[in-house]
């Protein structure tokens, strides 16, 4: 058995088995990355999309997905492919060097293609090709940026120190319960380092996103407590409130109404300067 020090999750691998995120595996006595370059989506993306609307505006990201996620969401909108693991998708071969190779490509094409975003699934549970392809798109005067749930150990962040230019790190709650819900024991405490580091990196710009989930952190005293929390480590941190629609295990429930996003939008600017509204 071996522990996987990825998240705090702290999952103990059997050889040949694999973590509760489907992506790390035991080979040969070391927890590797088995959805190492696999990619299951691929797309070329305004860099609002992501959300990233503070850095480099109107331009574009390819962006790269593969499988598996440390968090269990019952509302994830790509479910699909984070909750799959191997065997449960279909995807591609594409190491670090194509992908930065196809994002070079794109720009000859459009120069508004900046660089190359993970996203899609959870991108830190195969942190390493985070990492080279942030080595390789530095080397050729490319961005690297990460869409994440931010959770993962400080060692892993550490790793990346330098290799990610802009972040997008997903906020649900500052109730430790609701992360235990969902990302298991810890993982509100790894969120919370993972923003802290990257707002005070001085080389990375980062953006915030909240999902606003009726019945879930819909209350205006949590929304408060999350903008306010920000701005005690910078209020010019970018927060998207971002209205919720029905996935994957919550298809019963109904679309935050817009009226209450925007009503949470006035809250959360209490304490930040740059809150924004999504979905709606």
């Amino acid at each position: 058995m071996r522990t996987c020090a990825c998240c705090p999750r702290l999952c103990r691998i059997a050889p040949g088995g694999r973590g509760f995120c489907r992506a790390r595996q035991n080979v040969d006595g070391a927890v590797v990355a088995s959805n190492y370059g696999r990619a299951t989506s691929l797309a070329l993306d305004p860099v609002e999309k992501k959300p990233l609307a503070c850095w480099k505006p109107r331009s574009l990201l390819l962006s790269y997905g593969s499988y598996g996620c440390n968090f269990r969401c019952p509302f994830c909108q790509n479910w699909q492919i984070s909750q799959a693991g191997e065997q449960d998708v279909r995807w591609h071969g594409l190491d670090a060097d194509e992908l930065v190779g196809a994002a070079c490509r794109e720009r000859l094409h459009d120069r508004r293609v900046v660089g190359v975003a993970h996203t899609y699934n959870e991108p830190l549970v195969g942190w390493e090709f985070v990492r080279d392809v942030g080595r390789l798109a530095h080397e050729r005067g490319l961005s690297n940026v990460l869409v994440s749930n931010g959770c993962a150990s400080p060692w892993v962040m550490g790793r990346l120190d330098g290799l990610v230019d802009a972040a997008n790190i997903d906020l649900k709650s500052l109730l430790p319960t609701v992360y235990e819900r969902y990302g298991g024991a810890g993982s509100l405490d790894a969120v919370r380092a993972t923003i802290e580091r990257l707002a005070a990196a001085p080389d990375c710009h980062l953006e915030v996103t909240t999902l606003v989930v009726p019945g879930e952190n819909d209350d205006p005293r949590e929304i408060e407590a999350m903008a306010r929390w920000l701005a005690s480590l910078d209020d010019q941190i970018p927060y998207h409130l971002s209205r919720f629609f029905p996935r994957w295990r919550m298809t019963n429930c109904e679309p935050t109404p817009t009226d209450e996003v925007r009503a949470l939008a006035r809250v959360a600017r209490r304490w930040l300067r740059r809150v924004f509204v999504g979905n709606c």
